[in-house]
């Protein structure tokens, strides 16, 4: 009986979080375009940050709570299962092409912020100072974003949507009860997930930090997977992988960033043994594929499941 209720937990929990981030999202962009922010803004902070919004609760709360594991697992198993799980099944569908413009800085920069969080890692725990310097990295390429320097991935997409502005309410206590019941469902979603995942834990005798990588992670891959999947079927995979490359690099830099900001975050060593290198060879794979403008195809699809479905195995 308590097994079943920290599934339910866990599951209505991520219903939660889903529904929250889509509230918070639709919310605050409708404030925007009746506030006529540029686009832009809009782009790098509304829906950038808001769709990471139920990743960051989860950090949050966990690590807050006394269960980092699950924070630190969330973060790389996120980034583990973008990779292999939202690109591989969209590839299966339609090959993605790897030769967009700025793709080799984006995944350039997605290589050097994995880098420097495994560095913070060997360093750990990871502190305020390091939750700071993330967050810095962040603003940095945001403001280079904005002035046009550098191009962030998932912001030109932002700026696509708003200007559609498809569903979103215009009258200002529409938009106000949206962002409020987003701003109420995320934390509630958030400490579902939390405590249903570590009684799963308990429950099946396995570490904290294995809940965090799978199921966790799995949950919170679910839009991005959901969005990847629309593209592949309109038969517009190229947008998958700069949501990926733009999901990774918010993950580390802004919840993992924002976290540490907030608590000191322990990392445990088996994450540094495993994980963590799993979480650097998938990004590689996408780093070498734009370097030499390499088109991946059904068979790098294939190859993409069969090592996430290997991993989950191997986590078990």
């Amino acid at each position: 009986m308590p097994e079943f209720l920290d599934t339910l937990k866990l599951f209505g929990g991520f219903i939660y979080l889903l529904m929250g981030g889509e509230l918070l999202v639709r919310g605050a962009l409708a404030f925007s375009k009746r506030t006529r922010i540029p686009p832009v803004v809009v782009g790098m902070t509304v829906v950038a940050m808001g769709t990471s919004a139920p990743e960051l609760m989860i950090s949050i709360l966990a690590a807050l709570s006394g269960h980092p594991d699950v924070a630190v697992g969330n973060v790389i198993g996120s980034n583990i299962a973008n990779v292999l799980l939202v690109l591989g099944v969209p590839l299966l569908l339609y090959p993605i092409a790897t030769n967009q413009p700025g793709l080799r800085w984006q995944t350039s920069l997605m290589i050097a912020v994995s880098v420097f969080f495994i560095v913070l890692c060997y360093l750990q725990p990871i502190t305020i100072l390091g939750g700071i310097s993330l967050v810095s990295v962040l603003v940095i390429f945001l403001i280079a974003s904005a002035r046009g320097v550098a191009i962030l991935p998932n912001v030109e997409d932002a700026e696509e949507e708003l200007n559609k502005g498809i569903g979103l309410p215009s009258h200002p206590s529409t938009i106000l009860l949206l962002i409020v019941l987003g701003c109420i469902a995320l934390p509630l979603g958030a400490d579902l997930v939390v405590r249903g995942g570590v009684g799963l834990a308990v429950s099946w005798g396995i570490k904290e930090s294995v809940i965090g990588l799978s199921l966790v992670a799995l949950g919170t891959s679910l839009p991005e997977l959901s969005t990847t999947l629309v593209a592949a079927f309109h038969k517009n995979s190229d947008v998958a992988i700069g949501n990926v490359i733009g999901s990774n690099l918010f993950n580390i830099l802004a919840i993992l960033g924002i976290t540490a900001i907030l608590t000191d975050i322990p990392v445990s060593a088996d994450f540094m043994k495993f994980d963590i290198w799993v979480m650097l060879a998938a990004s590689l794979t996408l780093w070498f594929a734009a370097l030499f403008k390499r088109s991946l195809g059904r068979l790098m699809g294939a190859f993409y499941l069969s090592s996430y479905l290997l991993y989950i195995w191997i986590l078990f």
